[in-house]
């Protein structure tokens, strides 16, 4: 040893024992064999051998030599680079390298042989792990701390590490690359940019996909150096963030990411960077906002962050970028939401106002995906959104953009099956939802034929999914139609009876292609095509896939015979998915993927394909009510109370007998159904009638056994069932039996000579029976009949008052309240109007006693004895019975000739009756006579006196019934071009006439040149051609105008010889010619044809007479205002909402606008339409129209504010009378109203209150249609007029009624079942509507403006008088009257658009259907007491 010691101090090179002397001069083979007995005695040597360290000392510079370093053979320098590992193991800590070059080649040198860790399956894979592991362990490379290529030294380090590391390396290589990395890291005195961007860069989103692991190694080295490194991250973000040096380094552009992937990482490494964050988020640069969004977004809804937590005021600065005033942030911070909700449900309550504000966004991309962040995060768990999240969803289903609505739509469906029918969540999330299935059939009720396209679609799919078993697809469908709210159910019974009407259409256009070809068949194939093209989306292009078709049709037989068989009422729900499979198979082609014809040609398909009923489903849904019946069904757990279900199920099976009665025809069907009519419950009886009605054609003949057991009880129904199943026993006993004439012998006889006036209870269901006889075979019991009207009906029923009324100051009671004596004259007044309209002639004269009858009894107000023992709320049923009856008997062209102008008039006057209800149900069923084109157009002008009417709902629906039949009637034209000779009868335009008229003859038009009296005349006039004039069509102003004209020329035919009555017509011409010219540019043009005048009102025109006076006081003048009318926006018929919830509150003016009494919908130059602007803008605009204020500049969005069009045209504010100035002065700041004497603040306050809650709506209700909100509580009746001098009788002032919700007109119900059943249910309805039934009086004309004084005001007093078919009137002096207020001409521009696409088959539609869910607000309060007086004088005269 010390001869080896000598050596080493001499510079001589000692090798271990057995290794000779390495140099150049030997092979490579025989250096590595060498230098590998090096490797394992350095390998074997620790730090604690100071000999062996000295010995070897030059062995160890030795092998630093360049001739080692450079050398071009890898093994050798593999095993060099070992050797130097351990040396700087064993000579730790002082290296036995000094020169800094050298350490700085020594250690580039062992990076270099750091890459052959990339093949894991080389056979030195170990020798370079161990060369790993060792430097890692001894953390060699911190001597190079003190060198000043450091940097570069641990740049390539790292840089090589990131590029070997893979896939193929095991768990203990990336410990020590991490181990190795993080030394440098934590132990060194700083962090280079370059260093640091060596690291990061592995963060970036293209590298870190590109390799994995080599991003899971710089994860673990940033989360083992977190503490370390953190302060040159955040120098590195500082210097590009807040300093905008990008130069700084390479990854200036990657920032963002970075920020994102450090913080998963570890968010200790960001916690000085976030709050610059929060400044990048008020960055001016649109785009640099946008990143910092983005960013922020997936940090904020990564799974397990809790940023939000921890930074508030970041998330709230991020949350008000939901508001930012460019779009794509607005949408990206839209679409985080669904993250955000899913990871963060606590989260769910700050995003609720933003999302609330976002879904009524002006872009309709940012609506869109509102909707689908909140469904895919209820679609994940029902408890991650709450209920005003889904509501906002709800809301959108109206939206104006199909993309929009249809996404909001397919949410609720899927939402509705995975948690409703599916019961995922249990029955508290189905209790949660159960609005949904209401909500999506309310949207039937829309006019887009997309919108009732998918509603069908969502109802095969997802309510009642068609590819269920039968059994398991009729439960649903039982208790689906067992918990629908009303509207829903009747808009399921109307798309059931479109599918049916257009399974008819293509059933005719089959026949029709069968037939020979001939110019005749092929414009009635066009014709039948024209009418399936309106059942289509896009009729313009659907008109010509239509036509080919019905090509095909005619050449391709297999075809034609499928679609044969899909429109046969016998084909099964297999058959016709079968059928479907092959027609689309046969049209389509694999060549053209997208093919819009097969596109329409399965939507025609999707509508006419039973896919739900057939003679299966209906046996299956028979045992369903059975089980419900016997007790053994599931109800209780289906959330239904049995009885309910049972009633329900009758109901399904009653519409189903009329789209699908031949699936009906099954022995099994008809014994259930004969059970059924032995139960106790009536409705459920009543029901089963109707089904056998509908379906037992064929009863007779193919089920024998059934008819001998059915028989008797129909027969038993007949004589003394209740009044409806007796009804339904006539009617099934006509259709299903061909002796009927016997039975229906059997049935009279007994009934007729049984008849016994003094007992009234028992005469009910008789009358009933007796009458629906009179009409189904008039001429079998011609005789008696005729004697039972004249000597039974009129003398000992009607002329009688056997029992006196209760004597109460209410005008309406419930059903069970009105007494029987009542009940049996309303049966019998429906007698005599059955007859007739069985005769159907006025051979014997019986039309006009019965005429004369009817009208005594409005003439009498309903007491037609006169002898006061009839209570209020019965002479009430009795004007509506006889009201009702003479529209019944107009229907009937003979009995509508007969009709004196006297009677018409009195008849109108009803629809001003001072019974709520029954003007609400006379407008019904006025409304539903005109939308069948049954009724005559002038019964059209009746709804212009309704202009009148004190209550602003009613109103509205007056106004929604003349857009729906005005434009059903255009669109019938448009479509039977062919009726020019009846053009005269359905040309809308050609109700002026009969308007002017109508009005000339009002009771209340006394004073031909009254002020106050003609502007009543232009409200009402106004009230019609403000919609009629919305168009102008064809020139329609210039015709209007010619009829107005042409009408001064002529006299009235009612009363030709009266001066005054002539010169009356003549100033309401003058009133409607000044209407016409204020509101038309066009007026003055030529006429586009010749009106001709109804020749019952009007003489003809006298060629030597030219009529050129105005006969209008010049005061009326300034009551003229310019303007163009605008449509009208018929809220309940087109089933738009008025308001969205959430919208701004009304300002204390608008508020005060929408209590007053001023109808602006119905006076064109009031102040009150002037004033009401601000209300309609903020109240009757679009349903997406809501947005908030831009934070940037101030500025709201497209949508907030009111369009250009909404804007006043060249209109002035409404001139006041001149003579009292004061007046005028005082009316200025609260709208043309005045506080009536007794009017207390705390009641006005209280209105206020309720007028904003209506403004602003409620989020738990939809939104309400204006005729069905509450109404105000200080309403009052119609101001006073004054009486003529000589009348000094005093007038009973009337009373009104508020009410909550309208009653809708029963037209949605299926087109087959009879107008009787309207009649029938009159009461039904109305009872709904009587609230409580007290009335309190209010101050008295609280909302006048009083001309002169208070003491005028308070002298209105006056004494009771019997009231004659209309609203009394003041018999005062005029005061000044305020005009009542309504909608602005903008909400009206709104309402002729919407309404002019109603489609024809939609006339069906219920007016007052709502899309809401019937969630309709109820006003307990007392009833105000509506002090309105009239004239009765005129009419008195005539009678």
């Amino acid at each position: 040893m010390a001869h080896s010691k000598t050596r080493a101090t001499d510079g001589k090179i000692t090798y271990p024992p057995g290794v000779k002397e390495i140099s150049d001069k030997i092979s490579k083979e025989e250096m590595v064999r060498r230098l590998k007995m090096v490797v394992k005695t350095f390998m074997d040597m620790d730090q604690d051998s100071e000999e062996e360290k000295e010995l070897y000392l030059n062995l160890a510079l030795h092998l630093a030599s360049d001739f080692f370093l450079k050398h071009p053979d890898k093994d050798v320098r593999l095993l060099v680079a070992c050797c130097l590992a351990d040396i700087f193991r064993i000579y730790a800590p002082e290296a036995p390298y000094t020169s800094p070059d050298k350490l700085k080649d020594i250690f580039m040198f062992i990076t270099r042989q750091l890459k052959g860790l990339e093949d894991t399956k080389s056979a030195q894979f170990n020798r370079y792990f161990y060369l790993l592991e060792n430097i890692a362990w001894v953390k060699s490379y911190n001597i190079c701390f003190e060198l000043e290529d450091s940097n570069e030294i641990f740049t390539q380090l790292y840089r090589t590490l990131f590029q070997v590391i893979n896939n193929g390396h095991n768990q203990k290589v990336h410990m020590h690359m991490v181990d190795l990395m993080s030394s440098i890291v934590c132990e060194g005195d700083t962090v280079s940019q370059e260093l640091l961007d060596t690291v990061l860069v592995n963060l970036v989103p293209a590298h870190k996909n590109l390799n994995k692991q080599a991003y899971d190694l710089a994860k673990a080295l940033l989360k083992r150096t977190a503490q370390a490194i953190e302060p040159y991250i955040t120098n590195f973000f500082n210097q590009v963030l807040m300093l905008g040096k990008t130069s700084v380094s390479d990854l200036s552009e990657h920032v963002f990411d970075l920020i994102l992937e450090l913080y998963n990482i570890d968010c200790h490494l960001l916690l000085s960077v976030l709050p610059q964050l929060e400044f990048k988020l008020k960055s001016n640069d649109n785009d640099e906002r946008l990143q910092v969004v983005k960013l922020l977004a997936k940090m904020f809804g990564a799974k397990d962050s809790e940023l939000a937590a921890q930074n508030k005021p970041l998330w709230q600065c991020y949350l008000g970028r939901f508001n930012d005033i460019h779009v794509p942030i607005r949408l990206e911070c839209v679409k985080f939401a669904s993250h955000c909700l899913m990871n963060h449900p606590d989260l769910a309550k700050d995003l609720t106002e933003y999302l609330k504000v976002r879904s009524h966004d002006p872009e309709e991309a940012i609506r869109h995906d509102v909707i689908v962040s909140i469904v895919t995060a209820a679609k994940k768990d029902l408890a991650l959104v709450n209920d005003h999240l889904l509501n906002f969803v709800r809301e959108r289903t109206l939206d104006k953009r199909w993309r929009v609505r249809k996404e909001a739509m397919m949410g609720l469906a899927q939402i509705y099956k995975k948690y409703s029918l599916q019961a995922e969540a249990g029955k508290e999330a189905t209790k949660q939802i159960s609005w949904i299935k209401d909500k999506l059939l309310h949207i039937y009720y829309q006019n887009s034929i997309d919108d009732r396209l998918l509603v069908e679609r969502i109802f095969a799919q997802y309510m009642v999914p068609h590819n269920l078993e039968t059994a398991e697809r009729m439960k649903c469908l039982y208790y689906l139609y067992a918990t629908l709210d009303l509207n829903a159910v009747k808009a399921l019974n109307e798309m059931w009876k479109c599918q049916n009407m257009l399974r008819h259409h293509v059933k005719d256009l089959l026949d029709l292609v069968k037939q020979p070809k001939s110019d005749a068949s092929s414009k009635s194939v066009f014709s039948k095509v024209m009418v399936i093209t309106r059942n289509l989306p896009d009729p313009g292009k659907a008109q010509d896939f239509v036509k080919k078709l019905a090509q095909v049709l005619e050449e391709d037989e297999r075809i034609r015979s499928q679609l044969d068989t899909l429109v046969s009422p016998a084909c099964s729900c297999k058959q016709a998915e079968a059928c479907v499979r092959e027609i689309t198979k046969k049209l389509g082609s694999p060549k053209q993927p997208s093919n819009p014809f097969l596109e329409m040609v399965k939507f025609l398909l999707e509508r006419i394909a039973p896919v739900h009923i057939d003679t299966e489903s209906i046996s299956a849904l028979i045992k369903q009510v059975n089980k419900s019946i016997d007790g053994t069904a599931d109800d209780e757990d289906e959330g239904v109370p049995t009885e309910q279900a049972i009633r329900a199920g009758l109901e399904l099976l009653k519409v189903l007998s009329f789209t699908h009665p031949v699936s009906f025809h099954s022995a099994a069907t008809f014994e259930s159904l004969l059970g059924c009519l032995k139960m106790d419950d009536e409705k459920v009886a009543e029901a089963a009638l109707q089904i056998f009605k509908n379906t037992g054609s064929k009863m007779e003949e193919s089920f024998p056994h059934i008819k001998s057991v059915l028989l008797p009880v129909l027969q038993n129904k007949a004589k003394k069932g209740p009044p409806r199943q007796a009804k339904y026993a006539i009617h099934c006993i006509h259709a299903m039996f061909s002796n009927r004439d016997t039975q229906f012998a059997q049935i009279f006889e007994p009934l007729h000579k049984g008849l016994d006036p003094a007992n009234p209870e028992q005469l009910i269901t008789p009358l009933t029976t007796l009458g629906h006889l009179a009409m189904l075979a008039p001429e079998q019991f011609a005789a008696p009949l005729k004697s039972l009207v004249a000597n039974f009906i009129v003398k000992d029923l009607l002329m009688n008052d056997r029992m006196p009324g209760k004597k109460t100051t209410k005008l309406w009671v419930p059903d069970d309240e009105v007494s029987t004596e009542t009940l049996a004259k309303i049966q019998g007044i429906k007698l005599m109007v059955r007859w007739l309209l069985g005769v159907k002639n006025n051979l014997s004269k019986s039309g006009n006693s019965t005429l004369r009858m009817l009208t005594a009894i409005l003439n009498s107000d309903g007491d037609l004895t006169e002898q006061g023992k009839m209570g209020k709320p019965d002479m009430s049923r009795l004007r509506l019975a006889a009201g009702c009856a003479l529209l019944r008997l107009a229907q009937e062209a003979c009995y509508h000739e007969i009709i004196t102008l006297e009677q018409y008039q009195l008849c109108a006057l009803v629809i001003n009756d001072e019974c709520y209800q029954v003007r609400q149900a006379f407008a019904q069923k006025l409304h539903k006579g005109l939308c069948r084109l049954r009724l005559p157009l002038e019964y059209l002008a009746i709804f212009a006196l309704c202009a009148k009417d004190p209550m602003k709902e009613r109103r509205a629906h007056a106004r929604q019934c003349l857009v729906k039949n005005i434009n059903i009637r255009r669109e019938y034209l448009k479509q039977h071009a062919a009726v020019s000779e009846k053009l005269f009868s359905l040309l809308p335009e050609y109700v002026v006439p009969y308007t002017i008229h109508l009005l000339a003859h009002d009771p209340d038009y006394v004073k031909v040149q009254d002020i106050e009296q003609l502007k009543d005349i232009k409200e009402s006039l106004w009230f019609v051609l403000e919609i009629i004039m919305a168009k102008n069509e064809n020139n329609s102003h210039a015709f209007i105008r010619k009829m107005v004209e042409n009408i001064k020329q002529t006299k009235d035919a009612q009363a030709p010889t009266d001066a005054k009555m002539n010169e009356k017509l003549y100033t309401v011409c003058d009133v409607a010619m000044n209407i016409i010219i204020s509101k038309s540019t066009t007026y003055s043009l030529e006429s586009p044809k010749d009106p001709v005048l109804p020749a019952r009102f009007f003489t003809q025109p006298d060629k030597n007479f030219s009529n050129t006076k105005n006969y209008l006081p010049p005061e009326m003048k300034p009551f003229f205002t310019p303007g163009k009318p605008k449509a009208a926006n018929v809220l309940g018929a087109v089933n738009k909402p008025l308001s969205t919830a959430g919208k701004q509150l009304q300002t204390k003016s608008s508020r005060m606008e929408t209590i007053s009494n001023a109808s602006s919908s119905s006076n064109p130059s009031s102040p009150g339409r002037n004033k009401a602007r601000l209300e309609s803008t903020e109240m009757d605009h679009s349903e997406n129209e809501d947005i908030t204020m831009m934070k940037k500049n101030d500025k709201r969005d497209e949508a907030d504010v009111p369009r250009e069009g909404d804007k006043p045209r060249g209109r002035k504010r409404g001139a006041a009378p001149s003579q009292d100035d004061d007046s005028v002065q005082e009316a200025k700041p609260k709208r043309g109203r005045k506080k009536g004497p007794g009017a207390n603040t705390g009641a006005q306050e209280d209105q206020w209150g309720e007028e904003t809650r209506v403004a602003t709506g409620d989020n738990s209700l939809e939104i309400e249609d204006e005729q069905n909100s509450p109404p105000k509580k200080a309403r009052r009746g119609r101001p006073p007029k004054s009486a003529t001098p000589k009348e000094d009788t005093p007038i009973k002032g009337r009373r009104g009624r508020k009410k909550a919700t309208v009653v809708a007109p029963e037209e949605g119900e299926l087109a087959a079942e009879e107008e009787e059943d309207d009649e029938d249910r009159n009461s039904e309805n109305m009872e709904v509507k009587a609230k409580g039934g007290r009335q309190a009086k209010t101050p008295r004309r609280s909302q006048q403006r009083v001309e002169s004084s208070e003491a005028t005001d308070n002298s209105a007093q006056s004494t009771p008088q019997k009231r004659r078919g209309r609203p009394p009137k003041s018999a005062q002096q005029p005061a000044k009257k305020n005009v009542r207020g309504g909608r602005s001409r903008a909400s009206a521009a709104k309402e002729n658009e919407s309404a002019d696409e109603m489609e024809t088959e939609a006339s069906q539609q219920s007016v007052d259907d709502e899309e809401e869910d019937g969630e309709q607000e109820e006003d307990g309060g007392d009833h105000t007491l509506l002090k309105v007086r009239r004239k009765v004088g005129a009419r008195r005269d005539r009678r």
